[in-house]
């Protein structure tokens, strides 16, 4: 069974696999989840468009091995609430998120004092202040240490990476937004910091090697063989740690007004921030103007309660119109 959503390459797939059930369309994901009958699902596609396919998931009580940050980010309310109703377990594959949940398990949540994600600060990291709202696209993408995909990519740069994992872990953790934080770890070896209150830290090291954290979930909670990179102690020379600079990184404040707004703002932010940086990679807008796109469509569009999937869906139509309407309205882009 194949979900392909665009229906042209469908055509393809089904001469190349005759006996394959195919389906296609805007809806195939979650027609793929909601037919085939089975315990565990990955939900790993980048952006809001895993949404559907990933609460159809809980819904039908799956354990669902969770990459897609930004279906927690558009609507933790609603998922986590489904996956409760129905016994729906969700396990993190973001490296960060599954050191949390490591460092987690056998402990009592509410004795939680603070959740600390670890970030790499980006392509853009040492990029000289005065010339980062003029970073090409090329600047951006060039990452230190993690092999990712554009988008990804461009958002460890603006660090609004962080701020959506930080959203992913307040839903994931129930772990208030005040107690939880980013922390620059340019080595990317230490994957996030339980403290809990009594004073005391736990972390989870590895490697910059995703094959670890993925391995981690879906073979949860056994430990097979381990088939990613192993950490070289004899190298760990110095392990560096700092507080992101506000005015390098201004979209983790957006983060947490989203957190504190509620409702659909996390949707609103999510769709905002992917229509900006597609549109950064196409050379329509400056590296500067991803974040004061998600910050206008933030401060333009009410949040409203999270109550249904169309709602989510909604406000995510509203805030990539918004951004195209800015986009259209922009002198770069009139005669």
């Amino acid at each position: 069974h194949l979900a392909v959503a665009d229906p042209d390459a469908a055509v393809s797939v089904r001469l190349a696999l005759p006996d394959a059930t195919v389906y296609d369309g805007k809806g195939a994901a979650e027609q793929l989840v909601r037919a085939v009958d089975c315990t565990d699902v990955a939900a790993a596609i980048v952006g809001s468009a895993g949404l559907p396919a990933t609460l159809a998931a809980a819904e039908l009580g799956r354990r669902i091995h969770l990459s897609n940050k930004e279906t927690l980010v558009a609507a933790g309310e609603l998922v986590m609430r489904v996956a409760k109703e129905n016994g729906a377990a969700l396990l993190p594959v973001d490296s960060e998120h599954s050191a949390i949940f490591q460092c987690l398990h056998g402990r009592d949540a509410s004795r939680v004092s603070r959740l600390v994600l670890t970030a790499s600060g980006g392509a853009l990291r040492d990029f000289p202040l005065d010339r980062l709202a003029d970073a090409t696209p090329e600047d951006a993408l060039k990452h230190p240490t993690w092999d990712m995909g554009r988008k990804v990519t461009i958002d460890t740069a603006t660090m609004i990476n962080k701020g959506l994992e930080m959203i992913e872990a307040r839903w994931l953790f129930d772990v208030p937004a005040e107690n939880i934080q980013p922390l620059i770890h340019p080595q990317s070896i230490v994957h996030s910091f339980v403290e809990f209150v009594d004073g005391s830290v736990l972390a989870q090291l590895g490697p910059p090697d995703m094959r670890s954290p993925i391995q981690t979930a879906l073979t949860w909670p056994d430990r097979a063989a381990g088939c990613g990179d192993k950490l070289d102690w004899t190298r760990l020379n110095d392990l560096n740690f700092s507080p992101p600079c506000p005015d390098r990184y201004p979209g983790i404040e957006l983060c947490y007004k989203a957190l504190q707004l509620g409702g659909t703002a996390g949707a609103v932010l999510n769709a905002a921030n992917e229509a900006a940086v597609e549109a950064f990679l196409a050379g329509r807008i400056r590296f500067g103007e991803i974040v004061e796109l998600v910050a206008r469509a933030m401060d333009t569009i009410e949040p409203r309660p999270v109550e249904t999937l169309d709602a989510v869906l909604d406000a995510d139509a509203r805030a990539r119109q918004f951004v195209e309407e800015a986009l259209s309205h922009s002198p770069a882009n009139t005669e």
